[in-house]
């Protein structure tokens, strides 16, 4: 009975009614279907005795097996394998409450999920494109623009454990002779103050002196420090601003403002006349530069210029976002202010004089001369420099120079190998300063000129 109903529903899937044995009264489907499934009893003749009925099988023959779907190659089983993946089973960890997350395949990658039939059929339609590509154009079919990248102009700013007190270079040094002193004599104000306050260290910057604290200082302590710089010996209190804490940087550009700003002169534009015109707008009231504002051309043959300015802001650069779109007068032209990319450049290090990591990250001990690329301080060279001091030895006797007088010699850049000190503005590296690319090239040449001049001397070949 099995066999025959699975035969019968073979029939009906190739639709092959004319293989069903069927009697020539019955007219409907279902009669044809009962008439099969009936048993029929023979009609008895005449005599009492009932024969047993005996069932009429119901023949049907066995259609052909369905045709085998076409076989996928294996370079089509690899495509369609990119958008229908299984996902992940989670991951239950005993010392640990999270789960893995799952794996998405690719028709799951967009938000929200791509229908799996759009995706097959613009394969379909671009068998050429890549799995990027397509979820791409899917995003487009769907209205699902890519988001437009934001302005990243805003950076992070030291720890808030330092004080910045900015000053000019002949403080700093008159300062930093005695910094282990005025260590001391800072935390003696501090402790009488009865402030948990206290001063680690003094260091050098290239803005002033950096005071690092053990904790936050608050305005109370931040007078505290700034009254005792100001009083200290040999220090000219005009040349040193207020103690602050460090915030981030924000970069900006003025654009709309003309590169020649005095009519009928052929005056540029300088840093100056940039710092008077931001002062006389409201808008930058309580703006604080970073820096000296930087000026170029439009194009060369342009008489406008955009102006790019840092200036002191939190994390969150809300100083920025007052500023950016604000318009204002400079002379009879309109300026706007507009978000600019962050860029802050190679480092250079202060120890050994090399582009590529900052000062803090130099793990040699010891620092070299910025002049003679000697392995003393840079404001030691009259002291501890060989250029300086008499040498009898040599071809050309060497005479001394006194110490009061500035050392006359002139030499290599550790960089470049140019006439000037390695950090002089004049230097290609310094030039180069926000293009990491070209210091990378740069140095990967020197470091190739360096192997096979090497490889030369071991040879005892002439280096090519």
């Amino acid at each position: 009975m099995g066999d025959a109903i699975w035969n019968f529903i073979l029939a009906v899937y190739v639709a092959r009614w004319d293989i069903l044995y069927t009697d020539q009264k019955t007219n409907s489907l279902r009669a044809k279907i009962s008439s099969k499934f009936t048993l029929q009893t023979p009609t008895t003749n005449g005599n009492n005795k009932k024969e047993i009925p005996k069932s009429v099988l119901v023949t049907i023959n066995k259609a052909p097996p369905l045709p085998p779907l076409p076989a996928k190659s294996k370079k089509e089983i690899n495509i369609l394998s990119k958008y229908f993946q299984p996902k992940k089973t989670l991951v239950e960890n005993k010392s640990q409450t999270s789960y893995n997350k799952l794996g998405k395949s690719y028709a799951q990658a967009s938000k929200p999920s791509a229908n799996t039939s759009e995706v097959l059929k613009i394969k379909e339609m671009f068998p050429s494109l890549n799995a990027q590509k397509i979820d791409q154009v899917n995003n487009i079919v769907n209205g699902q623009s890519k988001p437009k990248p934001r302005i990243k102009m805003t950076t992070k700013g030291p720890s808030r454990k330092h004080i910045i007190i900015p000053m000019s270079i002949d403080n700093v040094s008159s300062f930093m002779k005695n910094s282990f002193l005025n260590v001391a004599n800072v935390n003696r104000q501090l402790r009488n103050a009865k402030t948990d306050v206290l001063v680690d260290y003094i260091r050098p910057d290239s803005t002033g002196v950096i005071f690092v604290t053990n904790k936050v200082a608050q305005q109370s302590d931040l007078s505290i420090i700034n009254q005792y710089v100001k009083n200290a010996n040999d220090i000219n209190s005009l040349q040193v601003e207020d103690a602050r804490l460090p915030k981030s940087k924000s970069y900006l550009k003025i654009i709309g403002i003309p590169f020649y700003p005095h009519p009928n002169s052929q005056e540029k534009l300088t840093s100056a006349d940039i710092k008077t015109i931001l002062r006389q707008n409201h808008i930058f009231d309580n703006v604080s530069l970073a820096s000296k504002p930087r000026i170029i051309k439009v194009s060369p043959k342009s008489d406008m210029a955009i102006v790019w300015i840092d200036i002191w802001d939190v994390q969150s650069g809300h100083n920025a976002k007052m500023l950016i779109n604000r318009c204002f007068n400079v002379s009879n032209y309109i300026a706007t202010v507009r978000g600019a990319n962050m860029n802050p450049g190679v480092p250079q290090c202060k120890n050994c004089w090399k582009w590529g990591h900052s000062t803090f990250s130099y793990r040699i001990q010891g620092a070299k001369c910025v002049k003679c690329n000697s392995p003393h301080k840079s404001e030691h060279h009259r002291e501890f420099g060989w250029c300086c001091k008499a040498n009898a030895k040599i071809n050309s006797p060497r005479l001394e120079i006194k110490k009061d007088k500035p050392c006359p010699h002139t030499f290599k850049c550790s960089n470049c190998k140019g006439d000037h000190q390695a950090d002089s503005n004049s230097c290609p590296f310094w030039r180069h300063r926000f293009n990491r690319e070209w210091h990378a090239k740069k140095y990967t040449e020197i470091c190739v000129n360096r192997s096979q001049s090497i490889c030369s001397e071991v040879n005892g070949t002439p280096n090519q």
